[in-house]
């Protein structure tokens, strides 16, 4: 199963560089070749057969067929291979599609394009695709016979039957994973960190906590970690990282050892490790390291809460053609605990309408394995979920708790998407999540990204003309988490500094007095005449947008579902739209 590696784009089709110059922007391809004078497509398809992780190609699938074939290998060597028509419209994954994870990369590009994936193995059937699911959850695939799982998967009188013993088990209530016989006691599917019989994913469980004195060697630390999890019957792939303490951050073989097995090195201070109790104390190491223990206490940090050790502290010497020596101790995570391997994706979903939804953040939605957001918010996005993406409902007042859950996820290793209706950077999630990430110790955070959307704002602006073409801003008048009197002076400063205002959340059955309230300050800074529009439910099927007046504002019309942008002193209403010039009377426009 390949998993390092870039992904090029090459093209045979006149019409290949405008598709993979999206892709390519966009960092889904890393290098493109076919579309001018570089290297042709054929001689780099050869050339980085052996070292890519994948190819989009677009052209026709017999000629890309007849290209790859004198290259396979076998289905866990292999690359991943999509094919796109010239066109655009479809993405097929010819090759790889589980194992190489081509129907994933399929569906990224389709969803970026606005393409279609056409994806015809266990997951375009709505199945799991069991040899190649468990990337999707950060876990490691470990032996077994893979085509005979996928045969016999493919029968639907043998139900394949799994047992799981540690890692997430949210993957179980996916509507994709119906069928499958769980907890069965003799499996054809094990989900472990340890080593046996049968097909296994290894969840990233084990950290190892590694001390070694100065120039300890490269094979000294191998065979102390091989041997030693051999001995506890624990599989390399389970292995999350490895962790000791920052005085250690320049040993060479531990920085090779990291770079050879993919691991994350995570470093520690002396005083966070000192806090830490063990069952192996050292006064020596005390003395001179500032801690009483390196390999126990930085597994067990390492491991996150509710932690474990499943090996305690112990000692390899050099032997022949060896120098050094090293300790070692292995700790398990309470399920798994990989923030090096998890995402966390805030993504604002637009006003409501799937076709206000930004390709980016539709690309994003596909990438991500758990959606995590209010109902009504991840209701509108339904159609585009797939059988093999779990959606996590939460109630509307329960931000922090939504926050905590998505963050929780991410440091387990999931690529996991917050989602808020508009943008999430306006009165939605992004800040409440980026305080909880920031609260973490920087090698506990997951890869953090904001996707903007579609505001409620930008929306009702442009559903009623062009309200926003001078300096405007944004109340809300929710005091849920601000006090009356702040947003009163925000009002009052409005109104003073003649800005076209938008009232977000401006009144509920418990809020139905503070609309009212911001009328009469609004009022005192501008004509009653001013232009007010109203724009309700937008971007859905149940939208109305209605022009009022400020003095003759239909309070009782407006709910939470409601935003209300009131013009300026030079705002105006014709012909049913509501513009506000872009300077002031007399100002000299360029």
């Amino acid at each position: 199963m390949r998993e390092a590696g870039e992904i090029w784009g090459l093209g045979f089709s006149p019409s290949a560089a405008g598709l993979l110059g999206q892709l390519h922007q966009a960092g889904l391809v890393h290098q493109v070749a076919g579309t001018g004078a570089e290297p042709s497509a054929a001689v780099v398809l050869q050339q980085q057969w052996s070292h890519a992780r994948g190819f989009v190609v677009v052209g026709a699938c017999g000629l890309v067929t007849r290209l790859i074939a004198p290259l396979l290998q076998g289905k866990d060597q292999d690359p991943a291979v999509v094919v796109m028509d010239p066109a655009g419209r479809f993405a097929i994954p010819l090759l790889g599609a589980h194992a190489a994870g081509a129907e994933q990369l399929s569906q990224r590009v389709a969803a970026l394009l606005g393409a279609t994936a056409v994806v015809t193995g266990s997951s375009g059937a709505g199945r799991l695709a069991l040899d190649g699911f468990g990337q999707a959850w950060g876990w490691r695939r470990g032996d077994g016979d893979w085509n005979a799982l996928m045969q016999q998967a493919s029968q639907p009188d043998r139900p394949v039957a799994v047992l799981q013993q540690c890692g997430l088990a949210l993957w179980a209530q996916l509507d994709a994973a119906q069928g499958l016989e769980l907890d069965a006691p003799v499996a054809d599917l094990v989900i472990s960190d340890g080593t046996g019989p049968g097909c296994r994913w290894h969840p990233p469980r084990l950290w190892l906590g590694v001390g070694c004195e100065r120039h300890t060697s490269l094979a000294l630390l191998e065979r102390l970690i091989d041997t030693n999890l051999a001995r506890l019957g624990l599989a390399g792939q389970a292995v999350a990282g490895l962790a000791s303490i920052d005085r250690k951050g320049d040993e060479p073989a531990l920085l090779a050892l990291a770079a050879a097995r993919n691991w994350p090195l995570r470093l520690l201070s002396g005083p966070q490790l000192a806090a830490v109790s063990v069952p192996n104390p050292s006064a020596v190491v005390a003395q001179e390291m500032g801690t009483a223990s390196v390999a126990e206490a930085a597994a067990l940090l390492a491991a996150g809460p509710g932690a474990t050790l499943l090996q305690t502290k112990t000692i390899a010497r050099a032997e022949t053609g060896e120098t050094g020596a090293a300790t070692l101790a292995v700790a398990a995570a309470e399920s798994q605990w990989a923030p090096q391997r998890g995402e966390l994706h805030l993504v604002g979903s637009g006003p409501g309408s799937l076709a206000l939804l930004t390709p980016e953040a539709r690309h994003t939605l596909s990438l991500c394995t758990v959606w995590v957001g209010y109902g009504l918010y991840l209701d509108l996005l339904e159609p585009l979920r797939r059988p093999d993406q779990l959606r996590l409902d939460g109630q509307l007042t329960q931000e922090r708790e939504r926050c905590q859950q998505a963050l929780q996820l991410a440091c387990q290793g999931v690529k996991v998407a917050l989602i808020s209706s508009g943008d999430s950077g306006i009165y939605g999630m992004a800040g409440l999540a980026l305080e909880l990430w920031l609260a973490r110790e920087a090698a506990d955070r997951p890869a953090f990204a904001v996707h903007p959307g579609i505001s409620a704002l930008q929306l009702a602006a442009a559903r009623c003309g062009a309200p926003l073409m001078h300096d405007f801003c944004t109340i809300s008048l929710s005091d849920r988490l601000t006090p009356w009197e702040v947003i009163e002076k925000r009002l009052v400063a409005a109104a003073q500094g003649d800005f076209v205002v938008a009232l977000y959340n401006p009144r509920s059955l418990g809020r139905n007095w503070q609309l009212g309230r911001a009328q009469e300050l609004l009022l005192k800074g501008r004509p009653a005449t001013t232009p007010v529009a109203l724009a309700r439910q937008l971007g859905r099927v149940e939208e109305q947008v209605s022009l009022h007046t400020l003095a003759e504002l239909p309070i009782e019309a407006v709910d939470m579902l409601t935003v209300v942008l009131v013009g300026n002193s030079s705002t105006r209403a014709e012909a049913g739209r509501m513009v506000t010039p872009r300077g002031y009377p007399g100002a000299e426009l360029a």
